[in-house]
């Protein structure tokens, strides 16, 4: 038990030095503009189809469900309203968080990974050159600006899936789903599931890159390292929406 209490505690020592040095260079030196665009292109731009397709169909099945619900309260009507609430509060900013963790926080660690375990990121030392200013921080900038975007654009794509369904299987107009939507929203809603978008972000980026700078053991570690990543990520995630959840509803 003890041999674990360090090791978690050793874990989150080095994760704590990389945060803060991360930290240090991106406050010291501006980020190096042609290498962090082609990260928002890899992190960003290819996962749009990822993003949209999960929130497509999330808003699909929202749709159907919740109007079964509801009908039988007579209250189907409701549904652009549980439909908007439910993505852009929660769904929305979860479901993409934990794909985008998957595709990206995989890719990194196993890029990372392959570098450490090739012995590439001493080689980046030994030129007196720091491998976090190289390797993350362009990969932290580039997550923590797309997944934002990627949450807005999956919150539209999954209200229209709701649409769809609202106006072929409910016989609604829509004009009658998106006023619902309109007055359902507040700016509120919109903030905090934005605002956990960011702390999304930043912890799969780091712990993706965390892994990834300390994968040892050749391809079989690469491996692991890339599983370990998936799992702490979606993990984390999961735990700090509740939290975040419960600090946004205090205001």
């Amino acid at each position: 038990m003890r041999d674990v209490a360090a090791l978690a505690l050793q874990e989150l020592g080095g994760f704590s030095l990389l945060v803060a040095e991360t930290a240090r260079e991106v406050v010291r030196r501006r980020p190096e503009w042609r290498v962090l665009m082609g990260q928002l292109y890899h992190h960003g731009v290819l996962s749009v189809a990822i993003a949209t397709v999960t929130a497509l169909f999330t808003g699909m099945v929202l749709a159907l469900q919740t109007s079964y619900s509801l009908a039988a309260y007579g209250a189907k009507f409701f549904v652009g309203d549980v439909v908007a609430l439910s993505l852009v509060r929660e769904l929305g900013p979860v479901l993409t968080s934990l794909m985008v963790g998957g595709r990206v926080g995989a890719g990194i660690t196993a890029e990372v990974g392959t570098m450490k375990v090739t012995e590439q990121v001493d080689a980046i030392r030994a030129m007196a050159a720091s491998p976090v200013r190289k390797l993350v921080v362009p990969k932290v900038l580039a997550i923590l600006l797309m997944l934002p975007i990627l949450v807005v654009l999956a919150d539209f794509v999954g209200i229209m899936g709701g649409l769809i369904i609202a106006t072929t299987s409910l016989n609604q107009p829509a004009v009658f789903y998106m006023q619902h939507v309109i007055k359902a929203l507040s700016p509120q809603d919109i903030m905090s599931g934005l605002g956990k978008t960011v702390v999304f972000a930043l912890l799969i980026a780091f712990i993706a890159c965390y892994k990834g700078l300390n994968a040892t053991g050749g391809a079989d570690g690469v491996g692991r390292a890339t599983t370990e990543t998936v799992v702490a990520a979606s993990l984390t995630v999961l735990i700090s929406d509740f939290f975040l959840t419960k600090l946004f509803l205090a205001f």
